[in-house]
């Protein structure tokens, strides 16, 4: 296993015990419907996607920046 897939590992590990302390069971709890795990399962990946719309912006504002900065570059040496 390489370290980046250990790193995951550990936390998962951590995220396992968070998720035990606030909610008081694990994964293996059987009160949830197939269902009820779906709509979960929706509703993480909504947030993921909200997350990576928000680094996405981030990174596309970087761009913009480091191009306005390299076209003030370019008209200070000629």
């Amino acid at each position: 296993m390489s370290s980046i897939e250990n790193k995951v590992c550990i936390k998962m590990l951590d995220r396992a015990e968070v998720g035990k302390k606030k909610y008081g069971t694990t994964m293996e709890r059987v009160d949830l419907s197939s269902l009820e795990w779906l709509i979960h399962a929706q509703e993480e990946a909504m947030d993921l996607a909200v997350y990576l719309e928000k680094l996405i912006g981030l990174e596309e504002e970087i761009l913009i920046a480091k191009k306005l900065i390299d076209e003030k570059s370019k008209k200070l040496i000629t």
